[in-house]
């Protein structure tokens, strides 16, 4: 019972990532808050957790007042936070750029797996509209400063308390059919280490995690190419688990993780070591 007693908001809980940090918490003992910006999704969590253990909160983490008013929500019937989980994530925006995207990213890979000499460049960049490259942003890296400033407010009452942010291996080594997934989860890692040194002073610590390649809903939307390809990548020669990241933030969440503040750990089965 790692988290027995604390309180703990996750962020983007109706599915995958979120979904499993949220009932690992809940087995721990934490009393959740499950956010997500769908209604059904986030009930579908809080039903699997038990009765009175944990509270669902419709919330689009891009819309900075909506962030406000959920921790002014969590404050009005939870009262109190302990643990904030910024999860909250998005693996394209639709539309237009997306399916160009797609289609660039299919016949990339695909060469790339049969050793043919590539002719299917990215040119993924340069076709980028800004509508796109801005919600990535919002959602990853302008969510994770709303949820981050509401939850320090909270926190600097008492002087304690843990942050964990969800980045990724794009964060560390980039991501060429995703530049603007890679943009937004760098800066949240810079955003970690920032806002780590500010607040140690007040007994509060944030810490990321960097995911690799893991099997959620967030990897539908690719070609199953991509699958393929993220399979043989990986030197354990498989997909990570949502439950296997999930284990790594209650790492960082829980008291034994007391003297680790500004750092990440990367789940990534032996895709990124550095």
């Amino acid at each position: 019972m790692k988290l027995e007693g604390k309180i703990a908001l996750v962020t983007g809980a109706g599915s995958g990532i979120g979904r499993a940090i949220a009932l690992r918490f809940a087995a721990e003992g934490a009393r959740v808050v499950v956010n997500d910006v769908r209604k059904d999704t986030a009930e579908r969590t809080v039903a699997a957790i038990p009765a009175g253990q944990a509270r669902a909160i419709v919330a689009d983490v891009a819309d900075s007042a909506q962030v406000r008013a959920m921790f002014e929500e969590v404050d009005g019937t939870v009262g109190g936070l302990d643990v904030l989980v910024n999860n909250a994530g998005i693996g394209d925006v639709g539309g237009p750029d997306r399916d160009r995207a797609l289609g660039k990213v299919e016949a990339r890979v695909g060469e790339m797996l049969s050793g043919r000499p590539v002719t299917a460049h990215w040119d993924i960049t340069q076709a980028m509209s800004d509508e796109t490259w801005r919600r990535m942003l919002a959602v990853h890296l302008d969510g994770t400063f709303y949820c981050t400033r509401e939850a320090l407010r909270r926190m600097s009452r008492v002087n304690r308390g843990a942050i964990v942010s969800i980045s990724s291996v794009a964060g560390l080594v980039g991501m060429e059919l995703a530049p603007h997934y890679g943009a937004a989860k760098a800066g949240i890692l810079g955003f970690t280490r920032s806002v780590a040194r500010e607040v140690a002073s007040r007994g509060i610590r944030v810490n990321a995690v960097c995911p690799g390649w893991i099997d959620t809903p967030l990897l539908d939307p690719l070609p199953p190419l991509v699958r393929t390809l993220a399979q043989r990548q990986t030197p354990l020669g498989r997909l990570g688990s949502p439950e296997e990241i999930a284990a790594a933030v209650l790492f960082l969440a829980s008291d034994e993780a007391s003297f680790v503040t500004g750092q990440w750990l990367s789940p990534n089965g032996g895709l990124v070591t550095i």
